[in-house]
């Protein structure tokens, strides 16, 4: 277990809610979602609520953001996400795209190619 994952629904006991997609690849759930993080091992569980997006969250979206917050956190490089021009930069690269079927290896390209487009080296 790598300690960060999402998941959607009004309560965060919903850990099995990867939630339901619409055909355009949109979360269903009005309710938004939960970030489930692993503080410290063993079994110190924390969610934290977000609810507050103007537009439905698109899946692959999602599935991106969380693919690069496990590879902070296999990093050891979470220090990264307290300087928000670094986050902007990052999650900028993530967003937009195709709404696809993803695979792990999308998923890997796409993390590898928002941390170098957030490395201090690129504008």
């Amino acid at each position: 277990m790598n300690g960060v994952w999402i998941t959607w629904g009004k309560h965060p006991w919903n850990t099995n809610s990867k939630g339901l997609y619409t055909l355009r690849g949109t979360v269903i759930t009005r309710h938004g979602g939960w970030l489930h993080t692993t503080l410290r091992q063993p079994y110190e569980d924390h969610p934290m609520r977000f609810d507050q997006h103007t537009r439905p969250y698109r899946a692959v979206d999602v599935l991106r953001l969380e693919s690069l917050l496990r590879q902070l956190t296999k990093e050891g490089r979470l220090q990264l996400l307290g300087d928000p021009e670094w986050v902007n930069r990052a999650v900028t690269s993530l967003a937009g795209g195709k709404n696809r079927w993803i695979t792990s290896r999308a998923l890997q390209q796409a993390t590898a190619r928002a941390l170098a487009a957030a490395s201090p080296g690129n504008p």
